[in-house]
C-alpha cells in the first residue's frame, strides 16, 4: 500500500504595533492587539473553522481512511485562547477523533535552531511539548522545525529529545539522485527518521492554485490526484506540506480551494492502493532507504532552499545578532514579562518582513501579508522595540542577576548593542546631533559606508556647506580609509552619548 502523508502548519504571529523612537524607555507594550485580534478572527472565519469542519465531515464519512498530521505553534494556541476560544475548541474536537497526529516544533516559531546556543532551541521545543500536553492531552513523537529548517546539528538536538522523526524539505541539492518519495534517516542521528516534503506538489497548491497565469490553471482534484499517482509509481510515501491558511485565506473560498482539497482527499480515501497515513504510521511501516547528510541548513523557501529569506541581508543579520546576544543574561532572569517578550520577538515572521530577496519560484505569500510598507520600515520598527527591550533586560539584569555587577559594567554592556550601522534607524534630530559629535574624517567614513537612502539621511543631517565639502571628499581618492575601527567606535560612542 502506497502512502500519502498530508501535513498542515497552523501559525499566527504576534504583530508589532507602530513603535516610534520616542517610545523607547517609555512604553513597553510592543504588540498591535487590535490588528492581531482582527486578523485572527478573519482567518478563523475564512480558514480554521470551515477547514476543520470539512475535515470532520470527511472523517465521519470515511473513518480511518482519513489520516492527516498537523502542527500548531504555541503563538497560535495562545492567541486562540485569548481571542478566539471557538477555534481552539474546534481543533480539540478534530484532534480528539484520533485521525490527526499532532507534531511538535518550537513554541514561538523561532529561528533559535540557527543560533549558537542550542539550549535555547531545546527549551522552546520542550515548552511547546508541554503546551500541547496541557491543551490537547497529546505528547508528540514527530518534529517539524520552524520554516522546515534542518541540518545535521539540528538532528542531534531533536533526536536527543526523544523524537522519532522529522518532516523536512525535499531539497534537490540534498537528495541528489534520490527520490523525495522515500523514507530516510539522519546521517548524524540514524534513529531519527526523515520524511521529505515534495516541493512541487505542495507549492502547486500553496502558491499556484489560484493564479490564472499558471499554465496548469484551473487545477482540479482529478488532475492533482493523477499527479499523486504518477509521483508514487515505484515509490513508497509522498509527503505534501501546506500552511493551513492556504485554505480560505491565501486562496479565498471563491477560488474553489475547499472543494478542491475535499475532492483530492476523497479520491485518496477511495483508492484501493493509496492511503492517507500519519508520520508515525509511515515510520512504523517502512524501512529507511538510506541516510541523508545535511551539513548546512535547508528550508522550504525558493529554489535555493536556504535561509536567505530570513537571514539574507544586513538588516536581518543585525537583528538576529542583537536579539540572541541577550541569551545568557535572560537565562538568569526571572522576570516573566521579559521572558515572554523574548520568546515573542523571536518569531521568524519578524525576519521575513525585512526580506529584500526576490523569490524566483513565486513563493511570496508571506510578503503579501506583511504589515509594513517596506523591509526598511520593518527593520526600523523592530529595532525600536528591540532597543527598548534591551534597556529593560539590562535594568533587570542589574537588579537581579550577578552577571552585571555595577553601573559601569551595565554601560559597557550597553555599548555592544549600539551597532554603528543602526544610526540610519533613528529620526533626523538624533542623526543631526550625532553628526555634531563626529569629526570630518568620521563623517566621511559614514558617507563611504552607506549608499542610496541611507547615505541621503546622513547628508541631510549636515549643514549644507559641511555636507558639500565632505561629500566631495568622500567621492574622491582623498578620502582617508585608515583606522576604520577607530571611526566605527567613534560613531557608536556618539550614538550612545546622544541617546543617554
Amino acid at each position: 500500500m502506497k502512502q500519502v502523508c498530508l501535513y498542515f502548519q497552523v501559525h499566527q504571529p504576534l504583530r508589532i504595533r507602530k513603535y516610534r523612537f520616542f517610545d523607547i524607555g517609555v512604553n513597553h507594550n510592543y504588540y498591535d492587539d487590535y490588528l492581531n485580534k482582527m486578523i485572527l478572527r478573519r482567518v478563523a472565519d475564512r480558514c480554521y473553522i470551515p477547514m476543520n469542519k470539512l475535515l470532520m465531515r470527511l472523517i465521519h464519512e470515511y473513518g480511518d481512511r482519513i489520516k492527516i498530521c498537523m502542527s500548531i505553534t504555541g503563538l497560535a494556541i495562545e492567541q486562540f485562547k485569548w481571542s478566539t476560544p471557538d477555534v481552539i475548541d474546534s481543533f480539540r474536537e478534530l484532534i480528539a477523533t484520533g485521525n490527526v497526529e499532532l507534531l511538535s516544533e518550537t513554541y514561538n516559531f523561532s529561528l533559535s535552531s540557527l543560533s549558537d546556543d542550542k539550549e535555547v532551541f531545546r527549551c522552546q521545543i520542550q515548552k511547546q511539548q508541554k503546551l500541547l500536553e496541557e491543551t490537547f492531552g497529546i505528547t508528540p513523537k514527530i518534529f517539524r522545525n520552524t520554516e522546515m529548517i534542518y541540518c545535521d546539528d539540528i538532528a542531534d538536538v531533536v533526536s536527543s529529545l526523544g523524537y522519532e522523526a522529522m518532516i523536512i524539505e525535499g531539497a534537490k541539492h540534498v537528495l541528489g539522485w534520490k527520490s523525495s518519495e522515500k523514507l530516510y534517516c539522519s546521517g548524524r542521528a540514524p534513529k531519527l527518521r526523515l520524511l521529505t516534503r515534495n516541493s512541487t506538489l505542495s507549492d502547486d497548491i500553496a502558491f499556484r492554485f489560484s493564479d490564472p497565469k499558471w499554465d496548469k490553471w484551473p487545477l482540479t482534484g482529478e488532475i492533482y490526484f493523477n499527479w499523486i499517482e504518477k509521483a508514487l509509481i515505484d515509490k513508497e510515501v509522498l509527503t505534501i506540506g501546506l500552511e493551513y491558511e492556504t485554505f480560505g485565506e491565501h486562496h479565498g473560498s471563491e477560488t474553489g480551494i475547499f472543494d478542491f482539497i475535499s475532492d483530492v482527499i476523497r479520491r485518496i480515501a477511495q483508492h484501493p492502493d493509496i492511503e492517507l497515513s500519519t508520520p508515525s504510521e509511515v515510520i512504523n511501516r517502512l524501512v529507511p532507504s538510506g541516510q541523508l547528510h545535511v551539513p548546512y541548513p535547508i528550508t522550504w523557501a525558493d529554489e535555493e532552499k536556504d535561509t536567505t529569506a530570513w537571514l539574507g541581508n544586513e538588516l536581518q543579520t543585525d537583528v538576529f545578532k542583537n536579539l540572541y546576544s541577550m541569551t545568557d543574561v535572560i537565562k538568569q532572569c526571572d522576570d516573566r514579562e521579559i521572558i515572554k517578550d523574548f520568546l515573542f520577538l523571536q518569531s521568524s515572521d519578524h525576519f521575513i518582513y525585512m526580506c529584500t530577496k526576490l523569490f524566483s519560484d513565486g513563493s511570496m505569500s508571506r510578503h503579501l501579508h506583511t504589515p509594513y510598507e517596506s523591509p526598511y520600515d520593518a527593520y526600523i520598527n523592530y529595532m525600536n522595540v528591540l532597543s527598548d527591550f534591551m534597556c529593560r533586560v539590562q535594568s533587570v539584569a542589574g537588579d537581579n542577576v550577578g552577571k552585571l555587577q555595577n553601573n559601569k559594567e551595565i554601560k559597557d554592556e550597553r555599548k555592544q548593542y549600539v551597532n554603528w550601522r543602526n544610526i540610519v534607524m533613528f529620526n533626523a534630530l538624533v542623526i543631526k546631533n550625532v553628526m555634531r559629535l563626529l569629526s570630518d574624517r568620521e563623517v566621511v567614513y559614514l558617507l563611504n559606508s552607506f549608499s542610496g537612502k541611507e547615505r541621503t539621511l546622513i547628508v541631510e543631517a549636515l549643514p549644507k556647506l559641511r555636507a558639500s565639502k565632505l561629500v566631495r571628499i568622500a567621492d574622491t581618492v582623498d578620502a582617508d580609509t585608515s583606522n576604520t575601527d577607530e571611526c566605527r567606535l567613534a560613531v557608536e560612542n556618539a550614538i550612545a552619548s546622544v541617546l543617554k
